[in-house]
C-alpha cells in the first residue's frame, strides 16, 4: 500500500477525542507477560545510550522539533528543550528497533507528550507504561516518570508485541493498550503517525 493510501485510510478512521492511557496486560487482566518479554526488561534496563548514526539522528531532530514546537509549544516552548526530548526517544526507538515516528505517534495518542502524565488505570509518563512492570521485572527503584525509563520500559514492550505479532501494528498497538481484540486505539496511533509525524526513508 502506498503512503497516500495510508494517509486516506488513517484519515476515515474513527478516532476518540481523549488520548487513551497505555494499558498493557497485568497478570489477571488479559494473560501474564511472558519470560522473553520480562528478559527484554530487564536486558534493556541496563543498556548503554547513543545513537548509532549521529549525522542521521540530527537531521532527523531538527525535522522533528518543529513538529513538535506546532503541537506542544506551551508544554515545549524552547528549542533546546525539545531537542533534548526528541534525542531520548530517537534513541529508545532505535535501540528497540522501532520506527521513532511510530513512537512519537504513540506519545501523542497516550500522554500529548506530558511526562508527568497518569491515567485513570495508574499508567504512568510518556509512554503510560503500567507500574506492575517493575514488580515484574525486579525493578521497584525505577521511576516510570523519569523520561528514559519510561521510554526504555514503553519501546521495549512494543517492540516485543510487535515481534509477537509478527509485525502486525494493529495487534501489537492493541496489545500495548491492553485493547486487543478492538481496533480504535491502533487507529489513533496509526492516523498520527501518518498524519503528524511520518517520514519518507
Amino acid at each position: 500500500m502506498t503512503r497516500s493510501l495510508l494517509v486516506l485510510a488513517a484519515t476515515t478512521w474513527l478516532v476518540a477525542a481523549s488520548a487513551h492511557a497505555g494499558e498493557q496486560a497485568a497478570s489477571g487482566v488479559d494473560e501474564p507477560p511472558s519470560r522473553a518479554l520480562l528478559d527484554a526488561l530487564s536486558r534493556v534496563m541496563a543498556a548503554p545510550d547513543g545513537f548509532e548514526d549521529l549525522f542521521d539522528a540530527q537531521v532527523w531532530l531538527l525535522d522533528m522539533q518543529s513538529r513538535l514546537a506546532r503541537r506542544q509549544p506551551k508544554a515545549y516552548p524552547s528549542r533546546p528543550r525539545r531537542l533534548a526530548l526528541l534525542e531520548r526517544i530517537h534513541t529508545e526507538a532505535r535501540r528497540a528497533g522501532l520506527p521513532p515516528e511510530l513512537v512519537l505517534a504513540l506519545i501523542d495518542v497516550e500522554s500529548r507528550f506530558q511526562p508527568a502524565a497518569v491515567s485513570s488505570a495508574g499508567a504512568l509518563g510518556l509512554m503510560q507504561v503500567m507500574p506492575f512492570w517493575k514488580a515484574e521485572i525486579g525493578r521497584q527503584q525505577d521511576d516510570l516518570h523519569d523520561i528514559d525509563t519510561n521510554l526504555r520500559y514503553g519501546c521495549t514492550i512494543l517492540a516485543h508485541y510487535l515481534q509477537r505479532e509478527q509485525g502486525d501494528w494493529t495487534r501489537a498497538l492493541a496489545r500495548y493498550n491492553g485493547s486487543l481484540g478492538r481496533t480504535i486505539y491502533p487507529e489513533q496511533v496509526m492516523q498520527a503517525w501518518f498524519t503528524r509525524w511520518w517520514v519518507d526513508h
